[in-house]
């Protein structure tokens, strides 16, 4: 007998969103059988039924799966089996983490797993966005503790116009990719990605969604009320009062104010441990409170800072509230890359390295879009323990490095040449020096310098700010601060971050910890970034490289690319690759071609290049009489020779065309091997291409 089940739906953005409850999945904590079009994802809530023991943190894990059976398709190599999760993946896991998460009782402890299985996929509707609303309605739903429940829309800007909801080709190819996520009063999150679109038009944005978003969440409710579980009890793992109490007797706030605020991360870290020290041997007896000791220090540090910025306005590390810590750049750092920078504020310091290959060299791409096959731009940051003086094992990028590398990614895509303009396949690598803070934004100005010193001609300089902030008691009481530093980003309410050029935005990424943001706050969020990185553009990456270069480096590939006629590609390549291989040995280079008949040549040496290039176009052309060529002799007739003038393509020269007196054998003027000019006369009776040597012009032997 089937299970009984209910089904709500909602017409959203001209389609129907529907979700199955109690269908599937029944013995997780909620689960939402999620339809939108022919697009279908499995969300599913579970939890643990304690708290992990020894940890200090919430333990929420969120997973998006994406199956290729969901688009046909049977995974690529010889395992025939889904692997690690893709960068997408990563990504949509880290979108839909970070509204929920603060949505969650600070004092849980118990481990919770949000799952998104994506079945099926219409292309009319991204799977993405149907993972996002599934998840927060499996939670809602279920008897975990959630302040929810909450909604996303995502936002497209095609032609001018706003698009609720794009399809794939909307979202690929529009002007924005905007994400953003509300509860019922307040925007939590918001993720971008944009061809410079104005500070004014991407605040319309996000409150066209966050209008959206409370007709879900009205229906989110609907749910909720009519199968809905009542939330369970859970054991709060909050720091007794009492404790707190004691530490002030023996460190007082003011000792603690002495501590915190200092402009050195190390200074800092050495007057916590020292206090840490103190209060461990003042409670040696006590092994509850020594059990929970370094939380409890570490939320007496966090509400002295925010009380010092929200009440005096005053910083750490003794800067205005919009001041940016002190900036330097530098290029060519490193020698024989292809383009290299440095990008120092305060105690961060990223340094990135660019690589220029031909398109051959793009990043293939096996996912759930047939729309996005190969990445041209790859940006990737990597933040080893050194950076922040620990020593830890590098495992390889997890999700915060991926997270950070897609950012500055996002952030430079829209200023890039097309193809057309520079063939190459570009790749960006930030390596993390130092940390203290906002190294996303660093890298993202480090990135735009190394490609400007490479010679990619990008169409404006980009860089990036993040912006912070302190809350009080009410929504009207709030401090923003440029360039949070770590202390105030561990400690603040947001992390948010903007890149863009003088006239726009290219990304947005928002992280709170609250639950939620004001209006004035977003747009004073906005415009204090702007204000910000266009500073950082003036004042320190302008004077270290003011434009692209010219020309490529000495140690970068050259690319030059003509364009011949697509049916003529078969000749070029040859059977069984014969001709092209033939060439790219003769001349030791590179060779790309594309569908539409765009060849690329890549090498160091532009001679060798000229002449692969000519190769080719003796190749593609369409012999007349009186065309011109040099070849090699490759056979000898007593008839005549045969000269090759390109790879698989040869004439004959009859022995009376080869010299102006009269010769009896072809071998008394020719051997094999011999470098000749020769003249097109035409084709022969048997269509062969005749050419002659005596007839060659004086000047042009």
């Amino acid at each position: 007998m089937s299970k009984e089940f209910k089904t709500f739906s909602l017409e959203l953005a001209g389609r129907t969103l529907s979700v199955d409850i109690g269908r599937v999945a029944a013995q997780a904590n909620g689960a939402a059988f999620m339809h939108y079009g022919d697009t279908t994802v499995l969300s599913t809530a579970t939890a643990s039924e304690k708290p992990r023991d020894g940890i200090d943190f919430f333990p929420l894990s969120v997973e998006y799966e994406e199956k290729l059976y969901s688009v046909g398709k049977i995974p690529g190599g010889f395992n025939k089996r889904e692997g690690k999760a893709s960068e997408n993946a990563i990504l949509t896991s880290r979108v839909i983490d970070r509204p929920m998460r603060p949505l969650f009782p600070k004092d849980y402890r118990n481990d919770v797993t949000l799952n998104n299985l994506v079945m099926s996929v219409d292309p009319e509707c991204r799977p993405e966005l149907v993972a996002m609303l599934g998840s927060a309605i499996a939670t809602s739903i279920s008897d975990i503790p959630f302040c929810g429940p909450c909604a996303t829309t995502q936002v497209g800007l095609i032609n001018g116009e706003f698009v609720i909801n794009p399809n794939q080709e909307q979202w690929k190819s529009g002007d924005m990719q905007l994400t953003v996520a509300s509860t019922s009063e307040k925007v939590i999150m918001i993720e971008a990605g944009a061809k410079e679109v104005p500070e004014a038009k991407m605040i319309e944005a996000i409150y066209k969604a966050h209008e959206i978003n409370q007709t879900i969440i009205a229906w989110i409710n609907q749910i909720v009320a009519e199968v809905g579980k009542p939330k369970h009890e859970y054991e709060s793992c909050a720091i007794p009062q009492e404790l707190f109490d004691a530490m002030k007797a023996i460190v007082t706030p003011e000792e603690m104010e002495v501590a915190v605020f200092t402009d050195e991360k190390q200074v800092r870290e050495e007057n916590i441990r020292q206090i840490t020290a103190k209060l461990e041997e003042a409670f040696a007896d006590n092994e509850e409170w020594l059990a929970i000791l370094g939380e409890a220090i570490y939320q007496y540090e966090k509400k002295t800072v925010r009380k010092m910025i929200l009440k005096d306005h005053k910083r750490p590390d003794g800067r205005e509230i919009t001041q940016i810590r002190p900036l330097a750049a530098e290029v060519d750092i490193i020698p024989r890359v292809h383009g290299s920078s440095m990008f120092t504020r305060g105690q961060t310091q990223i340094c990135d390295v660019c690589t220029l290959a031909p398109l051959s060299e793009m990043q293939k791409i096996d996912g759930l879009d047939d729309n996005e096959k190969a990445k041209r731009y790859m940006h990737h940051y990597n933040f080893p323990a050194y950076s922040v003086g620990e020593t830890k094992v590098s495992r390889g990028p997890g999700r915060r490095e991926i997270g950070h590398g897609a950012l500055a990614e996002r952030a430079l895509l829209p200023v890039l040449p097309s193809e057309e303009e520079f063939p190459y396949a570009i790749r960006c690598v930030s390596e993390t020096f130092e940390s203290n803070g906002s190294t996303s934004m660093a890298s993202t100005c480090a990135s735009c310098m190394s490609l400007m010193a490479a010679g990619v001609p990008i169409k404006r300089m980009v860089a990036g700010i993040s912006c912070g902030l302190v809350t009080g008691e009410t929504d009207d009481d709030f401090i923003l601060l440029t360039d949070i530093q770590g202390l105030e980003d561990f400690f603040g309410d947001m992390d948010f971050k903007v890149t863009g050029t003088t006239e726009g935005i290219t990304a947005i990424q928002m992280d709170i910890k609250i639950h939620g943001l004001t209006r004035p706050i977003v747009e004073g969020a906005i415009a204090r970034c702007r204000e910000a990185r266009l500073y950082i553009m003036d004042n320190c990456m302008k004077p270290a490289i003011a434009e692209p270069r010219k020309e490529v480096g000495p140690y970068a590939p050259k690319i030059i690319q003509i364009q011949i006629d697509p049916e003529k590609i078969g000749e070029v390549v040859g059977q069984r690759g014969k001709v092209i291989n033939e060439i790219i040995s003769r001349c030791d280079v590179k060779i790309d071609i594309t569908d539409d008949g765009a060849v690329s040549v890549c090498g160091t040496e532009k001679a060798n290049m000229d002449k692969a290039i000519e190769m080719i176009k003796t190749i593609v052309t369409e012999f007349e009489e009186g065309q011109i060529f040099k070849g090699k002799v490759v056979s000898i007739k007593e008839f005549g020779a045969f000269v090759e003038f390109a790879p698989g393509k040869e004439g004959m020269v009859h022995i009376s065309k080869i010299a102006k007196e009269r010769i009896e054998h072809v071998e008394d003027v020719l051997t094999l091997g011999d470098e000749v000019t020769v003249i097109c006369l035409g084709k022969d009776k048997m269509g062969r291409m005749s050419f002659s040597i005596k007839d060659v012009p004086a000047n042009k032997r």
